[in-house]
């Protein structure tokens, strides 16, 4: 028998011999009659069982006086002299939501080593026929030995379980255990002190209790906090991959931090202080024996509590707290690097939290314990298996790694495509942000881990107050936002102008998003905080990866029920099935589990069921109706509706045939005569073979707010522009029907000036004197609010038709006097902003959109994944669908890291006020007034195939997708924005780079994503012996039906050939980012003459700067246009996509799907020693990947019919409507429309018939 307990015996005979002064002297304490019995009678039942325990309690209790007096219901409370009142033995009564519990305790002081804490027997009395029991000792105190005993009953019966089983009593509690057959020895209990059973909640006498405010105080927060942190992990999910507060990571996490720190560090005032006064009579934790205390080398009296030290306590609560500050700050460097190059991002393995979190239980402390089933006949098949399994040691294993392995699988199956934007394979990133996402992932764990630690921790004294240990955390947060703040600074001081200004300078977007951000995230981290509390980490990691996964796969299967993005239904629907059925599972087990009081419930409640039903039935309905295959390749439908669009535009365009019918289509459109001079314009148009002659609805769109502008404010911001050179902006002078340059036009660009001048020469005669303001640079200028545009859309459009006798047919006499001259001295007045190098997309580029567009409203950060929702308005599949509604950027707030003109523009000098600007190109949102460019009128980029570069046949062309150019859509001036410019991208995506260089390395598939394919969906087995042309072939035999399939670029290569190279040299660039573009892009191919594409079939448009040159010429040529862009120029409205052009997304996604249908698909997929992809690539796919086979043999032959249709019709086409003698009248009718517009009687003149 162990010492401890031959002392009690001691105690016990010395307390008959009425020896109890002496006794008190030996212990500390002051021992009564009664509850030495208790202490005795709860000892032998312990013995009674087995003798030995594998598994200790730990529990403390406070209370206000030595000794708390209840009624003949409950046991006495004994404590020490101590003023902290820590509880040594005896019972309480205490009334939770209508359930009674009886809490026994057996006490023992310790000698200073954290031998504190009490033995005894805790009831548990949930209903008044239901008890059970669980044997508990802590630190120190009597050392039981090293098997596990436990009370419990059911009804009015009471058992014990032991090595050999379940052992039965009578209800009075006082006869002998019935021991079964292989239990080895019989033994007497002594009468248990509890009198009659309980019926109902007991009455308690007004007599202290258990610390009653504080105990209450704590058990209040509980259920706010689990819904708090549900909630808030549920709206973290829905806010986070659209938030602007990851622009700036540091300063986010400082600022989340800090938060925290004040809340956590204010609510440390507010929560108990006395110790342990939260942490009331039934908390209580499951630790292995091992860990309770260390081994004494004798068997001296404990000391009295006043000459206890505690240095190894205090010690251990420094490292708790430095090691916590640590693994925060190491937290927010890899969040940081994961933010800023998502791109490279691979699988997370934050839902593997929960699995590690139970193998760490499962090594502590479950594989000490020892399985005990109870033998009750009366039981079914059903209730063995569940006792089974809830009394299992792998109980928590199971259930966390089912949760955590399904949450892994849906949650790959719910990722989109893979984005263009390049993650450079001659960078470090490759392995660095995956390194850094699981090294994150280890850190959430530790945090967590020592979260807890701190939340629950023990001293020697006995338990923490709750408030110090919230406060604790909370200093930890303050400590970690003071390190990173330092960081900041110092980086500050370290840096120069531009690096400083990137620092410190904050957009209001970020600013409001960040208050939002930071509310949302440190409310859910103080609820996550108080959830660990009140039921521990691992329970809380369970809900936190279920909520996570639930939010983020319905989302996902909501957004996208199409066939593309591909995913496998099957996989998604059993994954999310799965982590449902092992949630529920594991809430049941930690309900019966009566080992700890962490327990989120003590009875399930029937809502959960319900939610977790709606959950499941929600997702099946969604995965359910999620289609794979499609019957119909959808080019055909977008070449099918583009002739019917076509066809309508050809019947509303130029339907008059005569000066009255277009005067009258003119004031039935536009609800206005026509300007004066109207009829010379007419002349000019048909005399020319005009096709268009009534569709000039460009004109209208541009022109319309400028209505809202009097003539005088338009002819004042007209000469601030073209005064001060530093606009880049020319000015064109017309006097008495003669174009004329302003002074102080840019010499570099003077070609461009003379150009127009030369076009405009051709109707000048008809112009009224005016002067006119172009821009110079290729990128886009006036930008206004839509708040401010809109109203002045909505005035201009009013009907303003005068009645024919009053309109006069002519301008106001006077005009060259209203335009003030310009001298040849440069003016100093500067109306425009500089964004030269800077991003422009929220600030210049969205504002056109409404408020809540999201364009307006959300940041997508995330530029390793392909953003659906901003392609699916536009898109049919992979396939850009609506060529006009791309470029509406409203919808797409991806675009922000996509194109040059976002990004980094080269010169960029721009304007909220509605200034006159006339630019060759615009994107969406921008209010310049378009006209035909002077680089096409001059021929800058001229087709003109001679015997040296012939424009051969279609047939006779090569079947290949060609590109030449420079890195000149914007600038990249050492912050790597050159990886989202297009031009790039698309370069990148049709060159396997880090496989040519390192043909060995596993990183290829984070460096460039797979990319989608349609093709036939195989029959397999195959039911046609393998091609004797193709003997490598498994089998050719498809299914009408087309699913997409994801390969690698260095597959796609193979299949379908592309040329798209950077020429020469990198321009634009600045810093590291030339080297790396180069080192990336390398070879680079030599220049070629321009007329050497029409060599090739397929030719592809890409934006530069601004619009591209080249596109007009590809058109006059029989090659197939391939047009990838943002910018929109005056033939937008003439020209068809999939009729006269192939769209293609400026992300790309369709580029491959697209090219394939053209080009047609020929090859192995997954043979031998060619990479497949990853799995999702594989579904129906590979026959045999991974196994040696040679693979399906893919053959599906181009559409050349329809690909030399759309080349020949674009190129008949662009002969009608696209010459230059087109860009004369669309001109002409432009400046006769401004000139009406600058006109002091403008709603006064206009053409009549």
């Amino acid at each position: 028998m162990p010492y401890d307990a031959i002392r009690l015996l001691v105690i016990y005979i010395a307390n008959i011999l009425g020896a109890d002064e002496q006794l008190k002297g030996i212990v500390g304490i002051d021992i009564t009659g009664p509850a030495l019995d208790l202490l005795l009678n709860l000892l032998l039942a312990l013995l009674a069982v087995g003798g030995e325990a594998e598994q200790l309690v730990l529990f403390d209790v406070e209370v206000e006086e030595d000794v708390v007096e209840v009624d003949d219901d409950v046991l006495l409370a004994i404590t020490d002299d101590d003023e902290e009142g820590t509880v040594l033995g005896g019972g309480v009564v205490a009334d939770e939501g209508g359930d009674a519990r009886v809490d026994g305790f057996l006490g023992h002081a310790g000698d200073g080593r954290q031998r504190m804490a009490a033995t005894g027997h805790l009831w548990t009395v949930t209903s008044p026929v239901q008890m059970r029991g669980i044997s508990s000792s802590a630190h120190g105190g009597l050392e039981v030995p090293r098997k596990y005993a436990q009370l419990g009953g059911r009804g009015e019966m009471i058992a014990g379980r032991g090595p050999g089983g379940w052992v039965d009593a009578q209800p009075t509690f006082s006869s002998s255990f019935k021991v079964p057959a292989n239990f080895p020895t019989m033994i007497d209990v002594l009468p248990l002190q509890l009198a009659g059973r309980l019926n109902g909640p007991p009455r308690v006498k007004d007599t202290p209790r258990l610390a009653p405010e504080e105990h209450d105080d704590m058990d209040r927060t509980k259920w706010p906090a689990i819904s708090g942190f549900v909630i808030g992990t549920y709206l973290l999910c829905r806010s986070v991959p659209g938030t602007f507060a990851f622009d700036k990571p540091l300063h986010t996490s400082v600022t989340v931090l800090a938060t925290c720190a004040a809340t956590l560090l204010l609510l440390g005032r507010i929560l108990p202080r006395e110790a342990g006064a939260a942490q009331s009579d039934q908390r209580y934790d499951a630790v292995p024996l091992e860990d309770v205390g260390g081994e004494r080398s004798s068997r001296e009296s404990s000391p009295i509590r006043e000459d206890v030290r505690y240095p190894s306590s205090l010690r251990k609560l420094r490292i708790l707290f430095l090691i916590l500050v640590i693994a925060i700050c190491a937290r927010v460097a890899t969040l940081k690097e994961m933010v800023e190059n998502p791109q490279c991002a691979a699988l997370t393995w934050e839902p593997l939290i929960p699995l590690a979190l139970a193998i760490g239980d499962y090594w502590t402390i479950q594989r000490h314990s020892k399985r005990m089933n109870a033998e009750d006949y009366e039981n079914n098949v059903y209730d063995d298996i569940q006792g089974a399994f809830v009394s299992s040691r792998y109980r928590y294993l199971v259930t966390a790694g089912v949760l955590s392995l399904s949450s892994l699988l849906v949650l790959a199956k719910a990722r989109s495509v893979g984005s263009t934007y390049i993650c450079a394979a001659t960078l470090p990133h490759t392995w660095m942000v995956p390194a850094s996402q699981h090294f994150g992932t280890f850190l959430d764990l530790t945090i967590m881990y020592y979260v807890s630690q701190l939340l629950h921790q023990y001293e020697a004294r006995g338990q923490r107050s709750v408030g110090l240990r919230f406060v604790s955390i909370g200093w930890a947060a303050l400590f970690s936002a003071a390190v990173m703040l330092g960081v900041l600074g110092t980086t500050y001081l370290l840096a120069g102008p531009p690096d400083r200004r990137r620092l410190v300078g904050m957009s209001s977007l970020y600013v409001w998003s960040l208050f939002r951000f930071d509310l949302l995230a440190s409310f859910t981290a103080t609820c996550t905080l108080f959830t660990i509390y009140h039921i521990g980490i691992m329970s809380a990691s369970m809900i936190a990866a279920f909520v996570s996964t639930a939010t983020i796969t319905t989302s996902f299967a909501w957004n996208n029920a199409h066939p593309f993005p591909p995913t496998s239904t099957g996989l998604g629907l059993l994954a999310i099935t799965m982590a449902v059925i092992s949630f529920t599972v594991y809430i049941h087990v930690d309900t019966s589990d009566r080992s700890h009081s962490l327990r989120t419930f003590r009875a399930v409640p029937a809502w959960l069921y319900l939610i977790l039903a709606v959950i499941f039935i929600i997702h099946t309905s969604l995965w359910a109706s999620h289609s794979s295959t499609v019957s119909y390749h959808p080019i055909d439908l977008l070449i099918y509706d583009a002739a019917r669009h076509h066809e309508a535009y050809l019947n509303q365009t130029s339907s008059s045939t005569t000066l009255e019918e277009a005067v009258a289509n003119y004031e039935v459109r536009y609800n206005r005569p026509p300007p004066p001079a109207f009829n010379h314009w007419y002349k000019y148009a048909t005399a020319r073979n005009s096709v268009v002659i009534d569709d000039f609805d460009s004109i209208h769109r541009d022109l319309l707010p400028f209505w809202s502008v009097p003539p005088e404010i338009i002819r004042e911001r007209t000469y601030q522009l073209i005064s001060n050179p530093w606009h880049d902006v020319a000015g064109v002078s017309i006097r008495g029907g003669k174009a004329d340059v302003s002074p102080n036009v840019v010499p570099t660009h003077r070609w461009m000036v003379d150009g127009l001048v030369e076009m405009i020469g051709h109707f000048a005669e008809f112009l009224p004197d005016m002067d006119l303001a172009f821009n110079l640079n290729d990128e886009c200028r006036v930008a206004v609010p839509f708040e401010d545009i809109e109203p002045m859309r909505k005035d201009a459009a009013h009907p303003r038709i005068v009645e024919g006798e009053a309109v006069q047919n002519r301008f106001s006499e006077g005009r060259a006097e209203q335009w003030k001259i310009v001298s040849e001295e440069p003016s100093q007045e500067r109306v425009l902003k500089e964004m030269s190098w800077q991003k422009t997309f929220y600030e210049f580029g969205s504002i056109g959109c409404p408020p809540k567009s999201p364009a307006r409203k959300d940041r997508t950060w995330n530029t390793g994944e392909l953003c659906t929702t901003c392609t699916n308005p536009h898109s049919l599949g992979a396939f850009l669908a609506n060529w006009t509604l791309a470029g509406n950027i409203c919808h797409q707030p991806d675009l922000a890291n996509l194109h040059g003109v976002y990004l980094s523009p080269a010169a960029f000098k721009a304007s909220h006020e509605l200034y006159p600007i006339f630019s060759q190109s615009k994107t969406h949102g921008f209010n310049d007034i378009l006209y035909p460019s002077a680089w096409n009128y001059l021929d800058k980029a001229r087709y003109e195939p001679s015997e040296t570069y012939p424009d051969l046949e279609w047939r006779e062309k090569n079947n290949t997708l060609f590109w030449r150019g420079a890195t000149s859509e914007g600038v990249s001036q050492g912050f790597g924005s050159w990886k989202g410019m297009a031009r790039q991208r698309f370069v990148h995506m049709t060159n396997h780079h880090l496989r040519d260089l390192n043909p060995s390395s596993s990183s290829s598939s984070s460096s460039t994503p797979p990319q989608p394919l349609l093709l036939p969906l195989p029959n397999q087995p195959p039911r046609s012996p393998p091609s004797t042309k193709h003997p490598e072939a498994e089998g050719t035999v498809h299914s009408p039906l087309l699913h997409y399939t994801l390969l690698p670029p260095s597959h796609l290569t193979t299949l379908l050939p592309t040329d798209l190279q950077i020429v020469e040299t990198i321009a634009r660039c600045g810093g590291r980012d030339c080297d790396d573009q180069t080192v990336e892009f390398s070879p680079l191919a030599s220049p070629s003459d321009f007329q050497h594409h029409w060599q090739y079939r397929f030719l592809l448009d890409l934006d530069g700067a601004g619009f591209s040159g080249r596109f007009l010429p590809f058109l006059h040529s029989r090659s197939l246009p391939f047009k990838a862009g943002v910018f929109r120029e005056w033939w937008d409205d003439r020209v068809t996509a999939w009729a006269h052009f192939v769209p293609v997304d400026v992300r790309g996604q369709g580029l491959w799907g697209t090219l394939g249908y053209f080009a047609g698909v020929r090859g192995s997929l997954g043979s031998e020693g060619e990479a497949v992809g990853d799995e999702e690539a594989a579904e129906g796919v590979g026959a045999g990947k991974g196994s040696g086979k040679k693979g399906l043999w893919v053959d599906v032959p181009p559409h050349e019919v329809e690909g030399e249709e759309i080349a020949e019709r674009g190129r008949r086409w662009a002969g009608q409507v696209l010459r230059k003698e087109d860009m004369e009248i669309y001109f002409f009718r432009l400046l006769l429309e401004w000139g009406r517009l600058t006109d002091d009687g403008r709603d006064g003149i206009g053409f009549s018939s």
